[in-house]
């Protein structure tokens, strides 16, 4: 067989997993048994393509590798399946494939209305996004072990109704659609901030965000929800080279090279904001999204037009209540009326159990704190921010602005350790 170098094994696997998921599902059914195919497949190619170089069509490979293995499960012949797996990898012939992208068929099958709203996402995450299953329980904040009984529960459950390959209708798309945006905005929340690991950007899993709500807004060009994630997320996308340093460290917005931003990602999802907006109902993407072209319409971080920023916050707080937005809102409502105005708004989410001891609450209350003259406080609240995040771009930054507030508190050196 033909070969070609890849030297981006683990994206294109990425890409074509779930590919090879969905055109698998569709031929053979038992969305379990298959997934567990499509991951040892995988894995084979995850051996054998960087020393031997990508096939020529990789998604048939993976798809005829899958395919064997899934054989394999059906005939419960364990020694003879091992002995066939090993086979298959090195000898495998490309099937035909369909040329049918069934990702998006798969992201509804993942959202199934016999699961409960955590296990949707949970396994969209794991079978579509293609985060591991410690990525997903991170975002849940839940144990790894939790959070792999729950995947698997997930996946029994939608095999035992006898779940149908296909795009819903009526009120029950509606509702799985909702699911579904919401898994593609966590999906690219973790590619554009990495909530742990030595990196800042997970690029490859907010590029597969992208990508796949570009597939939903093909499929549903008049969802002004859709539209609006869609443009949220190319607004934001359109931030991540002016966000770290040659050597990998944060840059705050208000501190970045705007002339770095992509301007084609700022064109094109300021447009859709717009569009978003004219919809008949307002939605939380469609705000977000307003936010967002608001900043990026900015020539300067000074030039912000804070109170449209306040006032976008305020309607989505009334309409989507959340304390990650009224956290948010704390920021603007600072710049508008000071931050002694800001820091009253985040004490209300001091008793939130959601928001006890979180990182970005710790380190909003240090800025504010800071802009408020309180340099002790501020320093104080860096630190506790920065031991409880576990992105170390993220602790490294917090860091160095305690340091810094440190540095010009006159009463630091004397005072007492934090």
């Amino acid at each position: 067989m033909g070969r070609v170098s890849a030297p981006t094994t683990g994206d294109l696997l990425r890409e074509l997993a779930p590919q090879v998921l969905g055109a698998l599902v569709r031929r053979h059914g038992r969305f379990e048994g298959c997934e567990d195919a499509v991951q040892e497949a995988v894995l084979a190619a995850t051996a054998q393509w960087p020393a031997e170089g990508v096939p020529d069509n990789p998604r048939g490979w993976l798809l005829t590798v899958a395919s064997r293995r899934f054989v394999d499960q059906l005939r419960s012949d364990h020694a003879r399946r091992e002995r066939e797996a090993a086979t298959a990898a090195a000898e495998v012939a490309p099937e035909d494939v369909p040329d049918t992208d069934d990702t998006l068929l798969l992201l509804f099958l993942c959202c199934h209305p016999t699961l409960t709203a955590a296990s949707q996402t949970a396994l969209t995450l794991r079978a579509v996004g293609g985060l591991t299953t410690a990525e997903v329980a991170r975002a849940f904040l839940v144990p790894e072990a939790t959070m792999a009984a729950r995947i698997s529960r997930a996946k029994q459950r939608i095999r035992a109704a006898g779940s149908t390959f296909g795009v819903p209708g009526g009120a029950e798309r509606g509702e799985r659609l909702r699911v579904v945006l919401h898994v593609l905005y966590l999906i690219f929340n973790e590619g554009y901030t990495a909530s742990s690991g030595t990196e800042l950007h997970r690029t490859d899993l907010a590029r597969e965000a992208i990508r796949l709500t570009r597939a939903v807004h093909a499929q549903l060009p008049d969802d002004s929800e859709v539209t609006g994630l869609l443009a949220l997320m190319l607004l934001t996308h359109a931030r991540r080279a002016a966000r770290t340093t040659a050597t990998g460290g944060l840059v705050p917005l208000a501190e970045q090279d705007r002339t770095r931003w992509d301007r084609a990602l700022v064109e094109e999802g300021t447009e859709l904001a717009r569009a978003s907006l004219a919809g008949p109902a307002l939605g939380p993407y469609q705000l977000q999204a307003a936010i967002a072209a608001t900043h990026t319409d900015a020539p300067t971080a000074e030039r912000t037009n804070w109170p449209q920023v306040h006032a976008l916050y305020l309607i989505l707080e009334r309409i989507a209540p959340n304390p990650v937005v009224t956290l948010n809102r704390a920021v603007a409502l600072a710049e508008v009326r000071g931050p002694e105005a800001g820091l009253t708004l985040l004490s209300t989410l001091e008793a939130d159990a959601r928001m006890a001891g979180h990182h970005r609450l710790l380190s909003v209350r240090a800025h504010l704190l800071e802009k408020a003259g309180d340099l002790a406080g501020a320093r104080a609240d860096y630190r506790r921010a920065a031991r409880a995040t576990a992105s170390i771009a993220e602790q490294r930054y917090l860091e160095s602005r305690a340091n810094r507030v440190g540095a010009r508190d006159p009463g630091h050196a004397s005072g007492p350790p934090v």
